[in-house]
């Protein structure tokens, strides 16, 4: 039997000193036919582990469903690090940040009445043994004293930065030693005396996050960590975009000059991220911290292997440094050439939105996503419009408490206004009509800190010329069937919100990239696939589609168009633009 412990100063691999040389790289980000190709690329970087958080809410949207098939088959992807040779960490969360919506709880359990997240609450922990347990089934027998290869299970993610609930934190011990869990169990935070304090236990091993200034943090994280390795578990080689930023980067020589220091500390380190990959469809997440910023669909992180599974010049500063301590197989990896380039002309099939519902329930205030039971990106709103409010002309100021967050408001069919949560707005003067329709997008669910599990869609009333408007049908709009009306609808207009359809030929499934400039803000859907959510709104120009999403010969490109295109056609050019950079 083959052990992996923890010693006076070092990891023990079968009782020798071991350093951990890991890369995150997580396999609800990346197509599962890819996930081979990214594992073997990062064994040729000189990594010796593999990292992944596991999202709850990608295994279990909806409660009691629990998923483990394709994409989100932990199995599988653990199975094909092992047969790599590559040891595996993982960590089960329950919270697990990511920049992934709602931090990786599932929308059911941040909007049950009286949860309270992140704590030794009762309900809240009977919610987090179920998912546990079925994770650690996945994990159990996959440990590296089972014969598998998984060395380090993390308890909670960054817990000293939200709380300090040390009820909370044994229980979620005791449910992963009582799960079969006997590998050695680790915490993470940053290198703070407060966060290091209430963000583990006796018995958990504390490991650090950063991404600069290492030998002081390490110092640090020593004081708290008299004794056992040194590890920082989360290395911030890159960073993430969001919404109206810039592209961000990190200078490719001065991370390998920390990670140098790290390594000749003889600390074991996570790169974070390795591969950072996608968030498809409208997995992205977002930050609040006064002002809402919601993350763009790539999640390139500038990391070592950019998002088409490329190696970039932080990789081979990396390997460089990496060989002064540990072997790295003299096989370099390819960078692929330029990816096709294509024009796709679009027909128009006209508004693709739903129509309201005739005999749906009737609600004295618009009813969130959560009292929908909606996790989709939309909701359509429809609201009659007193005559009343109106006595003093034709036109009355609308005043909502809240967006979340991005609204289209229109006027018996009319485009009137739009509202945005990222720039406070509350306020719209509407003409006089009969029906008010307001259409919400939830933009991202925030996934750090206290606002993780808000409520979306229209909160805390709308009042029209002073008065409460009710009497709100609510009706959730579903993106695949939206998509597959546009494919089959017939042709009209591309003016405004609009479906548009096209196709494209190609010789063999290839790696694209979809350059959306000459559109507006929505959603991309390729052979029924959600690419994810585009946005002039900078920085993020181009949208990569996963050669396994394409297939030889005809393609069927879909646009979910919110605002209005500029051209009625994309085109697929051979690189990524992912933003303009910072001077």
């Amino acid at each position: 039997m083959t052990t992996f412990t923890i010693g006076e100063s070092d990891f023990l691999l079968d009782g020798s000193p071991h350093r951990i040389i890991a890369g995150a790289l997580h396999y609800f980000r990346v197509h599962p036919d890819h996930w081979a190709d990214r594992i073997r690329k990062a064994r040729l970087l000189g990594l010796n582990t593999i990292e992944t958080y596991v999202a709850w809410n990608a295994h279990e949207p909806v409660r009691g469903a629990w998923d483990t098939s394709g994409p989100n088959d932990l199995g599988r992807f653990l199975d094909l690090v092992a047969a790599e040779g590559m040891h595996a960490i993982v960590r089960p969360g329950p919270y697990i940040c990511a920049e992934w919506h709602n931090g990786g709880l599932p929308v059911w359990l941040t909007a049950m009445p009286g949860i309270r997240l992140r704590s030794s609450e009762p309900g809240y922990l009977a919610e987090v043994s179920r998912y546990l347990e079925r994770v650690y089934e996945i994990v159990v027998p996959r440990q590296i004293d089972r014969g598998g290869n998984v060395v380090l299970v993390q308890i909670e993610n960054e817990y000293g930065a939200y709380g300090a609930d040390k009820d909370y934190l044994r229980a979620l011990k005791e449910l992963t030693r009582d799960a079969g869990i006997t590998v050695p169990l680790t915490t993470v935070d940053q290198p703070m005396p407060d966060m290091l304090r209430d963000g583990s236990l006796p018995g958990l091993h504390l490991t650090g996050s950063f991404g600069s200034r290492a030998a002081e943090r390490l110092a640090t994280l020593r004081e708290h960590q008299p004794t056992g390795p040194l590890m920082c578990s989360e290395f911030w080689d890159g960073w993430f975009d969001w919404w109206g930023g810039i592209h961000h980067t990190t200078d490719a020589a001065a991370s390998a000059a920390e990670l140098d220091t790290l390594l000749a500390a003889g600390a074991s380190v996570n790169l974070y991220m390795f591969h950072g990959g996608t968030n498809f469809g409208t997995t992205n997440g977002a930050n609040d911290k006064g002002r809402y910023a919601p993350i763009v669909t790539s999640y390139d992180y500038d990391a070592p292997l950019d998002e088409a599974g490329n190696p970039t010049a932080k990789y081979a500063a990396f390997r460089e440094v990496i060989a002064k301590y540990a072997p790295v197989p003299d096989e370099y990896p390819a960078v692929a050439g330029p990816a096709p380039e294509l024009r796709v002309e679009f027909e128009g099939t006209g508004d693709w939105l739903p129509e309201r519902h005739a005999d749906g329930d009737v609600h004295a205030e618009p009813p969130t996503f959560e009292d929908l039971e909606h996790i989709g990106a939309l909701v359509r709103y429809d609201c009659p419009l007193p005559d009343t409010a109106f006595a003093d002309g034709d036109r009355a100021a609308l005043i909502v408490g809240e967006v979340r967050d991005l609204a289209w408001i229109a006027v018996d069919g009319v485009p009137v206004a739009r509202l945005s949560r990222t720039d406070h707005d509350r306020a719209a003067v509407i003409p006089r009509g009969e029906v008010l329709t307001v259409l919400v997008e939830d933009q991202g669910r925030v996934n750090y800190a206290e606002r993780i599990g808000e409520p979306k869609g229209l909160v805390g009333g709308i009042r029209l010329a002073g008065e409460p408007l009710t009497g709100w049908k609510a009706r959730p709009v579903d993106l695949s069937a939206v998509a597959a009306g546009i494919a089959h609808a017939p042709a009209g207009t591309t003016v405004g919100r609009t479906g548009l359809r096209g196709s494209f030929t190609l010789n063999a499934p290839a790696d694209l990239y979809l350059d959306t400039a000459t559109l507006g803000k929505g959603f991309a859907v390729l052979n029924g696939f959600v690419l994810g959510r585009y946005w002039r709104h900078s920085p993020q120009r181009t949208l990569f589609v996963p050669a396994p999403v394409t297939r030889a010969g005809a393609n069927e490109l879909v646009i979910i168009e919110l605002d209005q295109v500029a051209e009625a056609a994309v085109s697929f050019v051979a690189a990524p633009e992912l933003g303009q950079l910072e001077e």
